[in-house]
């Protein structure tokens, strides 16, 4: 059987090692590509009454999760981007009240980014976001279903030392 817009598995070329073969692979990573792009157009829809984009989403987050504020070359680290775009990021968080920068009690050309009250508040409210855009997304999702994909994105995500990039 056939998904509209999907070739069944009879009408891909297969090659010799690999069922589905080459096509089917550029296929694949073409509709992973493609729901990337829709689930951050979910994502954005849902943070917009919040005010704050993806980027800044992820980096509040990422601020969250450090034990103490974080250097701004730790959250470059950790967002793998270059320190410039965490300074944006943290420019348009602290303009909002977000964010602030504070200096670290041992070295004071250190700066450490901590969040603010309003930061903490906007983070209760980008989790409750992040849920309706996510059952946005999942929606046409059986429970099963959605454990199946829970199980492969795992695959994809993790892939362990062995296969990693």
């Amino acid at each position: 059987m056939s998904t509209p817009g999907r070739p069944s598995t009879s009408e891909r070329p297969s090659t010799p090692d690999r069922p589905g073969g080459a096509d089917a692979d550029g296929l694949l990573a073409e509709q992973l590509l493609r729901l990337t792009r829709r689930l951050h157009r979910i994502q954005k829809r849902h943070l917009e009454p919040v005010g704050i984009t993806p980027a800044q989403s992820r980096l509040l987050r990422t601020v969250a999760h450090f034990g103490e504020p974080p250097r701004m070359a730790d959250l470059a680290a950790r967002l793998e981007v270059v320190p410039r775009a965490v300074t944006s990021l943290v420019d348009g968080l602290e303009a909002c009240d977000r964010v602030r920068r504070v200096p670290d009690p041992s070295n004071r050309r250190v700066v450490r980014i901590e969040l603010t009250d309003a930061g903490r508040a906007t983070l209760r409210e980008l989790r409750s976001a992040r849920r309706a855009a996510a059952e946005d997304i999942l929606a046409p999702l059986t429970v099963e279903q959605r454990e199946v994909l829970e199980g492969l994105l795992s695959a994809l995500v993790d892939p362990g030392p062995e296969r990693g990039c």
